[in-house]
């Protein structure tokens, strides 16, 4: 049964009527077009689905709208600011911290809640965190010093 769902969508607000059990990764690319959230495995495994809902890092196949409704909802497209790209997805490019790409909005969103949570991660902590996002390239070490090259553009200082 269709609701009426009301939330922020990279800074923007959004009342959309759609199913409330439906998985906000249908509704970010299908209804609205926002495909940078890429769909994976579909169980919530992979991270390839990544986005933020009022900062914390979820797997939007397994979120549904209700779930949303009244938050903040953040996709890789919401992340730069007035042209200028977030730290996080600025030290992925300087690192190199891709290959094909496929995973790496849901990356750079599941390192952005980590340094929002905790702005001067270790290694280890960075690799605990990460451990959710699957990267078939083999692109780990890079996004590893990406993440950490991050925070220290952000202030803190990843040791």
């Amino acid at each position: 049964m269709k609701e009426r769902i009301e939330f922020t969508l990279n800074g923007a607000r959004r009342t959309l009527l759609v199913d409330d059990s439906r998985p906000l990764l249908w509704v970010l690319r299908t209804d609205l077009g926002l495909t940078g959230t890429k769909y994976g495995c579909g169980i919530g495994l992979c991270g390839s689905c990544t986005v933020l809902v009022d900062n914390q890092a979820v797997r939007s196949c397994q979120t549904s709208m209700a779930e949303v409704a009244g938050k903040n909802v953040t996709t890789i497209e919401g992340l730069a600011k007035n042209g200028a790209l977030h730290p996080v997805q600025q030290a992925f490019m300087e690192h190199d911290a891709l290959q094909c790409g496929y995973c790496t909005p849901g990356m750079i969103l599941q390192a952005v809640a980590l340094l929002h949570a905790n702005p001067e991660p270790s290694r280890e902590e960075i690799i605990d965190a990460m451990e959710g996002n699957l990267c078939r390239c083999g692109a780990h070490v890079r996004i590893v010093d990406a993440i950490r090259a991050a925070s220290k553009m952000e202030g803190g200082a990843a040791t």
